[in-house]
């Protein structure tokens, strides 16, 4: 089955226009679905009848494209498997924070081939890239439902640089007409897909660049994470240089603590001298350390977290002056890691 490259409000505009319709429906619709939260087209009573069903029988009776088959909840965590076409299914994450805001950690691929040793979506393997629809429509989701949409996260199922897809979904969520969100709302999550930075370098400045680094030692890195060894540490390092260089936009690494792997005061040093070398002495780069889930389902299994080695890595990259924190653990009593509600789906056989 060929998956459709244009995105739906595309669609939508070139069908209105083909019928001969005038360009103020386009404009009826698109005010229907951001501003009253309206999903079905036979609900959007500013319509006439006959458009409205000559929308359902070309588009199909919702405007998403994503169809939720199970979710799960704890007291800040909601995560939802959705249904694709192809019969493939995909994970959502929304987190709402104390403060009171929300983020929303959405997927780009079915899977993924990356085989990160650590990765429960890795185990899967790469079904598909998503379409522009799919992606976005994770968020249109739970907009129409009224959640606020405060901040996005390309952090779920797949690698979002190895999907091209992806920055028309960032077209979308950007532009006025649809969801208008600022680019700055937005945080794309790579391995260090070099030519995907690059990209994002030079015409999308203003999105938040997350680089997943998990280990400064470039053999260890590779045996962790094998796309290092197509593009090894320092040459993205390099090219996270000169995209803080283009933008003067901060970049975060992201560093999950694999208990006895990559937890020493050794790492944290050579964490160190990795960043303190950069531009700028690497005062544009921040360290988010994330606790290892221990519950994921991965090719390789891990040991509970120990705190204490948590806190003496925090404070070794914090004496050095580096930027870091400590993320805040989230949904682990509801399996939050990508892939593990696609897994538990798949296992259970649910239908």
């Amino acid at each position: 089955m060929q998956l459709k490259e244009r995105n739906k409000y595309i669609r939508i505009k070139d069908f209105l226009r083909e019928h001969g319709y005038p360009n103020f429906r386009m404009k009826q619709i698109l005010h229907a679905i951001f501003k009253e939260r309206i999903g079905k087209f036979h609900q959007m009573n500013v319509l006439p009848k006959t458009l409205r069903e000559k929308l359902v029988e070309e588009f199909g009776e919702t405007i998403l494209d994503v169809v939720p088959l199970m979710d799960q909840h704890s007291e800040q965590v909601t995560k939802v498997l959705f249904g694709i076409t192809g019969d493939d299914k995909i994970e959502t994450v929304n987190m709402k924070y104390k403060a009171g805001w929300e983020s929303f950690c959405i997927s780009s691929q079915c899977g993924c081939h990356f085989g990160c040793k650590f990765c429960a979506t890795g185990d899967i393997g790469l079904k598909r890239n998503l379409t522009s629809d799919e992606i976005t429509d994770q968020v249109l989701y739970f907009h129409l439902k009224g959640h606020a949409i405060d901040s996005i996260s390309f952090m779920g199922m797949g690698e979002a640089l190895a999907n091209v897809q992806v920055f028309d979904a960032l077209n979308v969520l950007t532009n006025p007409e649809f969801f208008a969100l600022s680019p700055r709302r937005l945080s794309i999550s790579t391995i260090g897909v070099i030519p995907g930075i690059k990209k994002m370098t030079q015409n999308y400045p203003q999105v938040n660049l997350t680089f997943s680094l998990h280990s400064p030692f470039n053999e260890q890195r590779s045996k962790l994470m094998p796309i290092n060894e197509r593009y090894p540490l320092i040459d993205v390092m390099d090219t996270l240089d000169e995209h803080i260089r283009m933008t003067s936009r901060k970049v975060y690494i992201a560093y999950i603590m694999l208990p006895g792997i990559n937890d020493s005061v050794d790492h944290a040093k050579e964490i160190v001298n990795l960043l303190r070398g950069r531009y700028k002495g690497g005062k544009l780069f921040h360290v988010n350390i994330i606790r290892y889930n221990p519950t994921i389902s991965s090719p390789m299994r891990f040991e509970e977290v120990n705190e204490n080695q948590v806190v003496n890595f925090y404070k070794e990259l914090k004496s050095a002056g580096i930027s870091v924190t400590i993320r805040s653990q989230f949904g682990i009593d509801i399996d939050a890691a990508c892939g593990q509600l696609y897994g538990n789906y798949q296992k259970n056989n649910i239908q």
